[in-house]
Formats: C-alpha cells, structure tokens, sequence
C-alpha cells in the first residue's frame, strides 16, 4: 500500500480530497513563510510552531486601511439597520440592499482589478465581526461571495472573470451557490441535476432542482453543479461533476416561494429549477468533470469567517447582557453578584476569544504566499465557533430568564438566528469526519512504512514502540519547544504551553495506534473520529489563545493580563478534556461507552420509537 493507503477507500475519498490551490488576485495583507499545514503535523505529533508562533499581525498602515472599511460600515449597521424589522418582515429591505451595494460589500474579496475591494482574509474577517450584528444581512452576503462568486475567483478564466465579476462586485447582480437537492445533503457527490451536451455540442443542455438555495429569489448568476457524461482515460464513459455559470438570462430557470425558517428569516431561501436551461460550453467552471473539486475548495476556503463573524455578534451579546446584569435586582443584589451568572460571562468571553484567535490565525494562514492548504484549520474555525455560538446565545437568554425569551428582546432572535451554524456551509458531524479522515490520511501517509513492519513483526520496530510506550508509561517529559530560553510562549502561559505539548505528543501516539489498530476500517468508525477531531480542535484553539495572548504581553496591548487568563482557563479545560477524550480511544478504556451507545440506538432505531415501559406500567 502506498500513500493513505491504510485506510483508502470510496468514503475516504469522499471526505478527504484536499482543495488544490487555487492563485487568486488579492491584495496581500500580510508576509509569512509558506504554510506547512500545520493541523496536519498535530497528527504525527509535532507542532510547527513558525506556522503559528508569533500571532501574526498588521503594520500600522494596514490597521488604518482596515479602519477606514470598518468605521462606515459599523456606523451604518447601528444607526440603519433594523434587525427585528428584517425578522419580522422575512425579508431586508431594498434600501439596506443598496446602502449594503455602495458601500461595496458585495465586492469585499472580489479583486480590485474587476471592481471589488479586494481584501484579504484578514480584512474580510474583520469586516465580517460587523456585519454578523444582523445574521439575515451576514448570510445573504456570505451567499452571494463566500460561496456564490468564489468558484469565478477561484477556478474561472479571465473571460469569465471579466465577464461576470464587475457587476457581482457592484452588486448589480446577486450570486448563488446550487449543490443540495432534495435526495442528496452532505452527500454531494449524489446529486440528480444532469447536463446534457447539446447535438451541436455548442450547450449543455441543464434539467433539475436545488433546494436550501441562499439568495436563490434574489440571484442573477448561479454556480451550478450537476452531472455530466466524462469519457475516461481508458475509453468508458462515467457521470462525473461539472460546475457551471448560470445565467437566470438564459431562460428555463425558476425559484419556489421564500421558506418560512426558524431564524436568519431575512435572508432568502428558496428552491431553484432548471428546465432545458441551454449552458454555453464556455461557461464551464474548471474542468468538465471537476466539479466536486470546485464545489470542495469554495465550501473549504470560506468557513474560517465564520469565527470572526460569530465573535462579533458574541461581543455585542456580552456588552448588552453585562448592563443587564449589572443593574438587574434580586434579593437585594446585582445578578452580576452572583458566582452562576459570573460563570456565565466567564463562558461566553471564552469562547468569543478563543474563536477570534483561530479565525484571525487562519486568516493570516490562508493570506500566507503559496496559497496553501487550510482545509482542516478552516473546518475547526467553523465547529468551534458554531457551537461556542449556541452555547452562549442560550446562557445569554438565560440571564435574563422570561425577559430574555419575549420578542421585545433580541435574545430568543439570536437562539434561532445561531441554530443554522450548526448545519449550514457543512454539518458540523460531516466536517468532524472530514477533520479527522484529512489528518489521518496525512498521517497515514507517512507512517505507512513504520505500520507495515509492526504488523509483520519486525522485531527492532516493536521494541522500539515497547520502550517507548514503556517511557511514556511512567511519565515522560515532553518538550516540544514552546518554553524555555528560545521558546515561543511567554513564561506566564508556560503552564498553558506544556499542558498543549502534552496533549500533542500523547495525540500522535493515539493517531498511530488507531491506524495499527483499524486500518482501512477506520473510515467506519465515526465515534472515533468525532474523538480524533473533538481532540485536534481543542489543540488548534489551544495554539491559537497562547500565540495570541503571548503576542499582547510581549506588545504592552490593554487588558493583556485578561487574555492571559482566559488563555490559561482554556488551555486547562481542553487539557483535560483532550486526557479524558484520548482514553476513551483505547480499546479497552472503562471510559468507551460505544458499544452501549451502539446498542441502545439500534433497538431504538430497529422500533423507530422509545421503547421503554411507563413507569406507571405493571407486569400482566
């Protein structure tokens, strides 16, 4: 077996697929060494620390070009935009759309040269902490360019770009991304939508439907993906992927009624049909038959926003709730008084600065020159920052207890505006699997040599691996290099950074005895897998929060002394979660439910009910 051939299989495939990089015109923001793809090396057990270590940041020049975006922008989402209104009436209103339009931000990472702002990933998320202060407007933009236009930018010709970019940056026409149809969600590669070549082989000839369209009313250009008749190398005729530019012009192409969602209710969602739509050839995105790759690296290098976004509307939430609590009366005292409502707001700072740190790292990463590959930063950025969202929206609300879920407050509309992340640009289970299969694939890669001997009984490779699970036993010393005279951490995280040595070292042991163990297999067992990228997402926030907190010492920044203990808080947490979680990957561990886990869902899913006698049942 060579490569990931230890665990290769038509599911692995399905998951892993790293995006190729794509060159893109941008204005670079920041300057640092090409990217190593350093979530990968957390498998083998290795941190490379210049990927992360020091925060990467901005020179003074570039913080003022930020600003100058940000303050309008920030000015007109607190004086002009009114989030309940857009709520309750299930749609943003046409003068916030062409407010949103003059300002450019529907053109934010459209490159300067086809009339966009061109913005780095760093600005784009910084811009994106403030248009997340209304999820319908955040959605609805993050449609149009994060997924609708980015295939155009990503993989479309010169032609293509010049043809369609200038009018998506102005926001003269509106794009949307067409992959889920009714028989196939996370599963893209089973979509129904097929393109035919037409006789004259001028056309594709395009009949199907998509649903969960964002922008699907509202749009004039659509990146469509559907199935097409490739001939292969050896002459058979396979169905493969294409995506395409879509044009509403080109006739045969309707949308259903906006749907009637539980939260961002401003933001149009609707179905989209194509009947006979007549595709010119050169409007092909990529390769005929590359277009689950395209669908791949758009989905893959936008999700890393989703951090700053989310930490935006968290920052808001706090400052709102803090005044309430503070000048909330019980029992004579300030909520704020009380040690559970402390808790709360010691959670939700937390997790907004933890989000922060590996969205903004993330972003430096993705600026980085080579464009390399962050898929798995990317997909972490998003876990984390849509569950931390759920998290804390529901410890906001409960604060401010009935108050909190009356709609004369925007807390019960933050609840159901926050339960889309969890689902929406990949389900958080999909992309736990994809977390986990892309590291070990790398992983297996390179220690498919040193697996094949244990499994033939090399009798020097086993007691090498005997004396080393024999010194990590009895309590090896880790040193990873992050503190100490040429260390990157400062000396008050050091407990921090050797609490993340640690677990990193300990990770890389379990990364090689789950691929001796299950091989191919482990493609199957996805409550491994949730573990392994439950695992890597605590370590890549851990990263994030040191680097980050060690550059504010180092730099005198205000309230460093705060960073230093939510990073110092977190860091303890994961550490022990990370040592609980890795147990549980044992294969005898007291602390594996699976089997009962396993157990109790089959006869529960074999009766399609709960099955358990009423407690007011008796014995006949």
């Amino acid at each position: 077996m060579s490569g990931c051939g230890l665990f290769w299989g038509s599911v692995a495939a399905r998951f892993c697929r790293a995006p190729a990089a794509f060159a893109v015109s941008r204005r670079p923001l920041l300057t640092s060494p090409p990217s190593r793809a350093f979530a990968k090396e957390l498998f083998l057990g290795k941190i490379q620390k210049k990927e992360a270590f020091p925060f990467p940041e901005v020179s003074r020049d570039e913080l003022n070009e930020i600003n100058q975006f940000v303050g309008p922008v920030e000015k007109f989402f607190t004086e002009e935009v009114d989030s309940r209104k857009i709520d309750q009436e299930g749609k943003i209103p046409d003068e916030t759309l062409e407010k949103l339009k003059s300002l450019g931000l529907f053109g934010m990472q459209v490159p300067e040269e086809y009339g966009g702002l061109g913005l780095s990933n760093t600005m784009y998320a910084r811009l994106g902490e403030v248009i997340g202060l209304d999820a319908s407007i955040a959605v609805t933009l993050a449609a149009h360019q994060a997924i609708g236009l980015k295939g155009i930018i990503l993989a479309g010709s010169k032609e293509q770009k010049a043809r369609y970019l200038p009018r998506l940056a102005s926001g003269e026409h509106v794009a949307a991304f067409c992959l889920t149809e009714p028989a196939s969600g996370s599963d893209a590669a089973s979509i129904r939508t097929r393109a035919t070549l037409s006789a004259d082989k001028r056309h594709y000839v395009l009949n199907g439907s998509k649903v969960w369209i964002t922008n699907g009313g509202l749009a004039s250009v659509f990146t469509v993906f559907a199935k097409t008749e490739v001939v292969d190398s050896d002459g058979s005729v396979k169905d493969k992927i294409t995506a395409f530019i879509v044009e509403r012009d080109f006739g045969g192409v309707t949308n259903g009624k906006p749907e009637d969602k539980m939260g961002i209710r401003g933001s149009n969602t609707c179905e989209v049909h194509f009947e006979n739509t007549r595709v010119p050839v050169e409007n092909v995105l990529g390769e005929v038959g590359g277009g689950f790759k395209v669908a791949m690296n758009i989905l893959n290098s936008g999700r890393f926003s989703m951090g700053s976004t989310v930490a935006g509307m968290l920052k808001k939430l706090i400052g709102m709730t803090a005044e309430y609590a503070c000048t909330r009366k019980q029992f004579n005292r300030s909520l704020s008084e009380f040690g559970l409502i402390q808790e709360k707001f010691a959670l939700m700072a937390q997790k907004a600065y933890v989000m922060e740190s590996m969205a903004y790292l993330t972003a430096a990463m993705l600026d980085a020159p080579g464009f390399p590959d962050c898929s798995i930063e990317t997909a972490m950025v998003k876990v984390f920052s849509s569950e931390g969202a759920w998290t804390c929206v529901s410890e906001a609300l409960q604060v401010l207890g009935g108050s909190g879920y009356v709609r004369d407050h925007p807390y019960e509309r933050f609840v159901r505006d926050s339960r889309i992340l969890l689902i929406f640009e990949g389900t958080n289970e999909i992309l736990r699997m994809y977390i986990a299969l892309t590291g070990l694939q790398h992983a297996g890669r390179i220690l498919t040599t040193r697996v094949k001997e244990l499994k033939r009984g090399n009798v020097t490779t086993i007691m090498e691996t005997v004396g080393q699970r024999l010194r990590d036993a009895l309590g090896r010393t880790v040193d990873l290099g992050l503190t100490g005279k040429l260390g990157v951490v400062h000396p008050s995280l050091a407990d921090g950074a050797h609490k993340l040595e640690e677990n990193v070292y300990y990770f890389g042991r379990s990364v090689e005895s789950l691929l001796l163990r299950f091989g191919k297999t482990i493609v199957e067992e996805q409550l491994v897998l949730k573990r392994v990228a439950n695992v890597l997402i605590n370590l890549y926030a851990m990263t994030a929060v040191l680097s980050r907190a060690s550059r504010s010492i180092r730099l005198g920044l205000r309230d460093h002394d705060h960073e230093v203990l939510l990073a110092n808080m977190f860091c303890s947490e994961a550490y022990h979660q990370n040592l609980f979680t890795l147990s549980q990957l044992d294969k005898h561990s007291p602390e594996n439910l699976d089997e009962l886990v396993k157990k109790v869902s089959q006869q529960i899913l074999e009766k399609r009910a709960y099955i358990c006698t009423h407690p007011l049942d008796r014995a006949s």
